[in-house]
């Protein structure tokens, strides 16, 4: 099982994924502080990992659902659930990612 723990930011909301590979799936489990984030976890408990790796063929599912439920476009939840994914796949390895924002 891979896990991402993505703090979001100035909302100080934190969301938990939890990755499982079973077959050529990718099972999620998210908990969240956020309303709409737990909205995205109740219909987003699946993803095909091969899906989710590049805008080339079509959006990610990930993006998809998050499009309908969240309503902050720079929030990194999305790209932390599709990080999960990847590395629960073995197409990613486990690697901290940051941003640091400044004025």
């Amino acid at each position: 099982m891979s896990t991402a723990v993505i703090h979001a930011g100035v909302c100080g909301f934190t969301t938990t994924v939890q990755a499982h590979s079973e077959e050529d799936m990718v099972k999620l489990t998210i908990t969240s502080d956020c309303e709409a984030m737990r909205k995205l976890a109740a219909h987003l408990t699946e993803v095909n990992p091969f899906k989710e790796i590049s805008f080339r063929r079509a959006t990610p599912q990930v993006y998809q659902e998050a499009m309908k439920y969240c309503t902050h476009a720079a929030c990194p939840v999305p790209s932390g659930i599709i990080k999960a994914v990847e590395v629960e796949a073995g197409l990613a390895l486990p690697a901290d990612v940051s941003m640091h924002i400044s004025k």
